[in-house]
């Protein structure tokens, strides 16, 4: 996976806030989405929606395909505001209220337990039908081990704790590049910042 730059990361949660507007406002989806090229390229993302408090409000992910990653934002965007079946669906109050987050991904490689790193991959754990997903900040948030990682996965899954332990489960794992509505406030705070320190300098020699 590709670093993004700040460009690229600007358009993706400027697609995800209207997306997430429109779809609260009109229950439809946005249709309007930047031609940038490097984010018409395939890829795979969750979009993460939390209150200011920090409480989740909805989160929708989609695995790497060949689908624009842009599309891809803008559809999970979407359906994190209504199609979450943990919450109902986001109302127009909410929106001032609710902050964005992006998790992009990074292909899919098979992995052995004794590789898993809390932390910095995230896990996807299949047996038959059934598949669950969690992103790496979630054994971060929750201090998980690489074992409980994979026993939390497997239940996130459908399956028993120790699935991971059957060889008939595939395991796989992959990297997520975060960011957030947030940490772009913080970036543009920061540039502005050493500016305004030199309009004052200047400003005060005269």
């Amino acid at each position: 996976m590709s670093s993004l730059g700040s460009r690229e990361k600007y358009l993706l949660l400027d697609v995800a806030r209207r997306a997430v507007t429109r779809a609260a406002e009109f229950h439809e989806t946005l249709a309007n989405l930047p031609a940038d090229e490097i984010l018409q390229r395939p890829g795979g993302a969750f979009v993460t929606l939390r209150r200011r408090s920090g409480r989740l409000r909805g989160c929708i992910g989609q695995l790497p395909s060949k689908d624009p990653l842009v599309a891809v934002v803008a559809h999970c965007a979407s359906a994190a505001a209504l199609e979450d079946p943990r919450f109902s669906a986001v109302s127009p109050q909410e929106l001032d209220e609710i902050e964005i987050e992006i998790s992009v991904l990074s292909p899919l490689e098979s992995i052995a337990p004794d590789e898993i790193e809390p932390g910095k991959h995230g896990l996807v754990v299949t047996r038959g039908s059934n598949r669950g997903v969690l992103l790496p900040q979630v054994a971060v948030e929750f201090h998980f081990s690489a074992e409980r990682f994979l026993e939390e996965t497997c239940l996130k899954a459908g399956l028993e704790r120790e699935a991971w332990k059957n060889a008939a489960t595939h395991i796989e794992a992959f990297t997520a590049e975060v960011f957030s509505e947030s940490d772009a406030r913080l970036e543009e705070k920061s540039h502005r910042e050493p500016q305004a320190r030199t309009k004052t300098r200047y400003s005060s020699s005269t």
